[in-house]
C-alpha cells in the first residue's frame, strides 16, 4: 500500500520547525548550566522555580544587570536598579557555591534563600509566575542597603528549620 506523501512531508516539516524553536532555548539554557558551578538545592522547586533562581545565580555571577533584570516580573526602573544593587552585593560570591533553599510548595510562587558559602552571606527572593504566564523573580529593592540585607527570619544553614510548607 502506497502512503500519501504530502501529510508526511507536512508532518515531518512541522516537527522540524518545532524542534528548531525549542532547541535553541535547550542550547541557551544547556550553555548556560555548563559555564556555571552546579547550584545546589534544598527544599521542594517546581521545574519553573528552578529554573529562573539557577538565572537569577547565573546572572549576579556574571555581573550581567540587564539580563538579571529581564528577569524580572514585571518591568521598569526598580528592575534595572535592583539588578545592579544584588550584582554589587552577591556577583561574587555568586562565582562559588551557592545553596538555594526553597519554601513551600512552588506552583505559582516561591520563596527562598541564596546561601553564598564564599562569603557566609544569605539573600532571600521571591519567584513566582508573572502576567505572561512564566516564571520570574521579583526584582523591587532599589535601596542597596536592603539588596544588600540578610533575611532575619532565614537559618544559618539551608534546610536548618525551613524548606517545608506550613501544613507539612
Amino acid at each position: 500500500m502506497k502512503m500519501p506523501k504530502k501529510p508526511f512531508v507536512l508532518a515531518l516539516l512541522a516537527g522540524a520547525a518545532t524542534t528548531a524553536c525549542t532547541s535553541d532555548a535547550a542550547n541557551d539554557y544547556q550553555s548556560d548550566y555548563s559555564r556555571h558551578e552546579p547550584l545546589r538545592v534544598v527544599g521542594y522547586p517546581s521545574r519553573g522555580s528552578l529554573e529562573v533562581v539557577q538565572k537569577t545565580v547565573w546572572r549576579l555571577k556574571d555581573g550581567k544587570a540587564e539580563t538579571l533584570a529581564d528577569l524580572a516580573v514585571e518591568d521598569g526602573k526598580a528592575a534595572d536598579t535592583t539588578a545592579r544593587n544584588w550584582i554589587g552585593a552577591f556577583g561574587k560570591a555568586a562565582a562559588g557555591k551557592v545553596t538555594a533553599d526553597f519554601y513551600d510548595e512552588g506552583s505559582t510562587r516561591q520563596v527562598v534563600v541564596l546561601y553564598f558559602a564564599a562569603t557566609g552571606q544569605k539573600k532571600a527572593i521571591e519567584v513566582r509566575i508573572g502576567g505572561d504566564d512564566t516564571w520570574g523573580v521579583t526584582l523591587d529593592e532599589t535601596d542597596p542597603a536592603e539588596a544588600a540585607k540578610a533575611p532575619d527570619w532565614a537559618p544559618a544553614t539551608p534546610g536548618g528549620t525551613g524548606s517545608h510548607s506550613s501544613g507539612n
